[in-house]
């Protein structure tokens, strides 16, 4: 049976290319908290038409949330909205909003407002990033890409934490980085340095505004093939194929796994974590840090040549040491 026609314990074909240990390690894309955990709650997400956010989106309204999701593109908004609308039969708001432009922000939040309520649950995920040598990058390319993920990821946090301080109510905020704002990455410069500061707004926010009610948590998925992401970076499908070979789990992450701990990480089951960043990847990160993980490619035979050259050097060694 070759590893593409292994099964998983959930009665899934294994995508090919996964290593055969990824059957140990299904996904499991049913949610995990109960029903109607975010019932009365409303859930604002940024870049929710698609990828990652449609899940969380949908993950979300389907356990009870009131959900608004948005972005720029408003048709596509409004479909992913009646999309998920009928299958939870729950109320799912699209707006269109730039999240570069501080106005169209506060735009956004008045009509969450004025259509639910003021959110309690805000998903910073819209994003923006291309693979390019450092040296080849405008300033504009790089103004792109940090006016999306940082300004815009702050316009959105600090708006709506003012709301809810005004409020005097308490929220959970949660953001979408990446697993090498640990480490820097070549060649994503302008995410990998954009992401690190979503990361360090989390754990300023959280240890100044826990006063006021509120929580700050992030993510830190691995590789999930989403369409709009993938084309970008991965054009000629060379990383995918590399990365299951990297992932000691032997795959890659499901939008419904990131969507299930992303409704943990915003409800009260965890609400005495803040201002921690969750890595999400099948060990990848571990693996690629470690000198020695490579020699997971040496085959038994040749571990015991290499037993038998490091014994006669050994012995070699004491020979003439005693001589």
């Amino acid at each position: 049976m070759s590893v593409y026609q292994v099964h998983t314990s959930g009665g899934a074909l294994a995508k090919e290319g996964e290593g055969p240990q990824a059957h140990f390690f299904p996904p499991l894309k049913t949610p995990m908290l109960p029903k109607d955990t975010f019932k009365g709650k409303t859930a604002f997400i940024t870049g929710g038409g698609t990828g990652l956010g449609k899940g969380m989106a949908t993950m979300l309204s389907s356990l009870g949330a009131n959900v608004v999701i948005a972005a720029r593109r408003l048709p596509v908004l409004e479909n992913t909205a009646t999309e998920i609308s009928s299958h939870t039969g729950n109320p799912v708001f699209a707006v269109q909003m730039d999240i570069r432009d501080p106005s169209a922000v506060a735009a956004a939040l008045d009509a969450c407002e004025t259509k639910f309520g003021l959110p309690s649950i805000i998903i910073n995920n819209a994003a923006g990033n291309f693979i390019s040598p450092s040296e080849r990058l405008s300033a504009n390319a790089w103004k792109t890409i940090t006016d999306i993920v940082l300004n815009g990821t702050a316009f959105v946090t600090l708006e709506a934490g003012k709301r809810l301080i005004k409020a005097e109510k308490g929220g959970v905020f949660l953001s979408i980085t990446t697993t090498y704002t640990r480490s820097g990455s070549g060649f994503v410069s302008p995410s990998a340095s954009a992401k690190a500061g979503v990361e360090t707004l989390t754990r300023s926010l959280a240890a100044e505004w826990g006063r006021y009610g509120m929580r700050f948590n992030c993510i830190a998925p691995g590789p999930i093939e989403t369409e709009g992401a993938f084309s970008r970076l991965d054009p000629t499908g060379t990383f995918t194929k590399s990365a299951y070979k990297r992932i000691p789990a032997g795959r890659m992450g499901e939008v419904e796994e990131l969507a299930n701990l992303a409704t943990y990480l915003v409800s009260d089951y965890s609400s005495w974590i803040t201002g921690e960043t969750m890595g999400q990847d099948g060990g990848e990160y571990r693996y690629m840090g470690g000198m020695f993980n490579m020699l997971n490619k040496v085959a038994p035979d040749q571990w015991d040549m290499m037993a038998k050259v490091i014994r006669t050097s050994n012995k070699d060694s004491k020979d003439k040491k005693d001589s």
